[in-house]
């Protein structure tokens, strides 16, 4: 009987897992370039239980697992900004953290800090830096949909666009931030994506998709919190018998 009680629990702690990812994606639908979670359920180990003379196979429930976001391109929207930069195609911006470390987004809502140097929403400068000269406004940057930036006939750099190997494995912050790891690869130059200048690609959130799956997946913890009680109470019906 506990087994019922073990695969119960199980399930809705799967179940609780799904509803995060829902929650995180709804809570950054507004997230520039953000892209949504995918969550994937497996079932537990199968165990042969003898009952009554006959063998019968018990699962102990199910789990649940983050396995990456959903890499499908986002709406872009046309600002006018001439910092806001949208990427069409596979690829992300690259950009340094104040450790050092390495952090690649689609979020190209850009500026420049206090030294003229493009940085993002968070203030991480793009990998390679590029500084505007002194007396530059943002106004006047040109980028091409191959990164190189201009100011008149000056070239100040290039953004490059990378990718990793294996996408799924970037671990998220949260937001629109995503930091490689082992599993994931190193970044590489990305190949055909291209870049638009005064856009920005929107969350890729599909919101009525996203509150549909909230209460299939509220109505599926309830389903299993009943079964709990069930269990509980075929429990205390056991052990008054046996008393």
């Amino acid at each position: 009987m506990l087994e019922g009680l073990y695969s119960a629990a199980a399930g809705m702690a799967a179940q609780q897992q799904q509803l995060a990812a829902i929650s995180n994606d709804l809570a950054n639908v507004s997230t520039e370039g953000y892209k949504s979670e995918r969550v994937a359920f497996s079932d537990l180990l199968y165990n042969k239980v003898e009952q009554a003379g006959t063998v019968t196979t018990t699962g102990a429930g199910a789990s649940a697992q983050f396995i990456g976001h959903s890499h499908t391109q986002g709406p872009i929207k046309l600002t006018g900004a001439p910092l806001d930069l949208a990427i069409e195609g596979d690829g992300y911006f690259q950009v340094t953290r104040p450790n050092g470390g390495v952090a690649l987004t689609r979020n190209g809502a850009f500026g420049v800090d206090g030294e003229g140097v493009i940085t993002n929403a968070e203030g991480n400068r793009l990998a390679p830096a590029i500084k505007l000269p002194a007396g530059v406004t943002g106004s006047e940057v040109r980028i091409a949909s191959d990164g190189t930036v201009t100011v008149g006939k000056r070239t100040l750099g290039q953004i490059k666009l990378v990718t990793v190997p294996s996408p799924d494995h970037l671990l998220s912050d949260g937001g629109s931030e995503l930091t490689p790891t082992a599993e994931s690869g190193e970044p590489q130059a990305a190949g055909a994506a291209k870049i638009h200048q005064g856009a920005l690609e929107e969350s890729n959130v599909d919101v009525a998709k996203e509150m549909a799956l909230m209460v299939s997946t509220q109505r599926s913890y309830q389903l299993t919190s009943s079964a709990i009680q069930t269990e509980s109470q075929m429990m205390s019906i056991a052990n008054q018998l046996r008393a």
